[in-house]
């Protein structure tokens, strides 16, 4: 069967946060994102080098998260540029970093928390 999808133009992880204000926080000043909108007091929309996150206020699952810590299973992983200069300047600031800078066969990354328990990756591909 052929069949004909539309372009896919833009995804936009969602993730759950207890504490909207907080979590934007976190986002724009550790990670440099900026807001693009906001709906009411519960939702937003937050953006950088032209790539989405959304959060929502609500209750994150605490053994999901948990669960996930514990088996280092990643919610988002960015690839990036000059992770050495990335990762010093995480250890200098308050992100609280789970899984030190390390060297792997596809390349050399680290992984931080969120205020929520999210487990972001930091890659730079060889």
């Amino acid at each position: 069967m052929n069949t004909t999808y539309p372009k896919i133009k833009s995804m936009s992880p969602q993730f759950v946060v207890a504490d909207l204000e907080r979590s934007l926080d976190f986002y724009i000043r550790e990670l440099g994102f900026d807001i693009d909108f906001r709906y009411e007091d519960f939702y937003a929309g937050i953006s950088r080098d032209g790539y989405t996150l959304h959060l929502k206020s609500g209750s994150p699952a605490i053994e999901e998260r948990a669960n996930r810590r514990d088996n280092e299973h990643l919610d988002l992983v960015f690839s990036v540029d000059d992770i050495d200069g990335l990762f010093e300047a995480m250890k200098s600031r308050s992100p609280i970093i789970i899984r030190p800078l390390r060297e792997m066969p596809y390349g050399r990354e680290f992984y931080i928390t969120d205020p929520d328990g999210y487990i972001l990756g930091f890659m730079e591909e060889k």
